[in-house]
C-alpha cells in the first residue's frame, strides 16, 4: 500500500512501454478502452491514453505532433477540472522531462494540492519488449530522449531531490506487481509497507 494525502496530484511516469497503464488497470479495473477519466471513490483516474482514444480518427488531416498536442492539452485539462474539483488524483504521464515536471507543480499549487511522484523503473529493454506487445513503438530517436530524461530525474530522486515534487517514490516492475493499492486518506505524507523506497 501507498499513501498520499488527500486531494493529491499523483504522476505516474515512465519510459514507454515500462508498465504504467497495466499498473492502473489492475489497481482500479479499468479495462483499456476508456476514453474519460474514471472516478473510483474520491479517486480520478486519468490514463493519457483515455485522451489519445477520445481523439481517434477525429482528426485525421492533421500531423502527427498537432494529434499529440491536442491529446496533451486534453490530458492536461482533465487533471486541472479534477484538481479544481478537490478530487484527489493519479494520472499517467509518460514525459518526465524538467519543464513537464515543473507545469504540473504549478498546477498542483494553484489548486492547493500536494504534487507527488510514483515512478516506475523499468529497464530499457523490457520498455521496448512493452511497446512492442502493446503494438504501439516509440521511435529509436524518441526513446532515447525518454531515456536520457528518465536516468536524470532517476539519479536526482535517488539523491534525495524529488523537485518539484513534494515527495517520489520510486519501484520496479517487480516492486509495483506487489503494490496492492494507492490510498488517498489524508495522512501528512507518503507512506509505505516498507518494501518500496521513498524520498520525502
Amino acid at each position: 500500500m501507498v499513501r498520499y494525502p488527500s486531494g493529491s496530484l499523483v504522476i505516474l511516469t515512465g519510459l514507454p512501454g515500462a508498465g504504467k497503464t497495466t499498473l492502473l488497470q489492475r489497481l482500479y479495473g479499468l479495462h483499456g478502452a476508456e476514453s474519460t477519466p474514471v472516478a473510483s471513490g474520491a479517486v480520478m483516474v486519468i490514463d493519457s491514453s483515455q485522451s489519445r482514444r477520445h481523439w481517434d480518427g477525429r482528426l485525421p488531416w492533421a500531423p502527427y505532433p498537432l494529434r499529440r498536442a491536442v491529446v496533451f492539452i486534453t490530458h492536461l485539462t482533465r487533471i486541472r477540472r479534477a484538481l479544481a474539483g478537490g478530487q484527489s488524483v493519479i494520472a499517467h504521464n509518460r514525459g518526465c522531462g524538467p519543464y513537464v515536471l515543473r507545469g504540473f507543480a504549478w498546477l498542483a499549487r494553484r489548486h492547493g494540492a500536494a504534487f507527488h511522484l510514483l515512478l516506475l523503473d523499468a529497464p530499457a529493454d523490457l520498455a521496448i519488449a512493452g511497446q512492442r506487445a502493446r503494438g504501439r513503438v516509440v521511435a529509436p530517436r524518441t526513446f532515447a530522449r525518454h531515456e536520457r530524461r528518465w536516468a536524470g530525474l532517476v539519479a536526482r530522486v535517488k539523491n534525495g531531490d524529488p523537485a518539484p515534487a513534494a515527495g517520489a517514490l520510486i519501484v520496479d516492475r517487480a516492486e509495483a506487481a506487489l503494490l496492492e493499492s494507492i490510498v488517498f486518506d489524508g495522512s501528512g505524507g507518503n507512506l509505505t509497507n516498507g518494501n518500496f523506497r521513498i524520498t520525502e
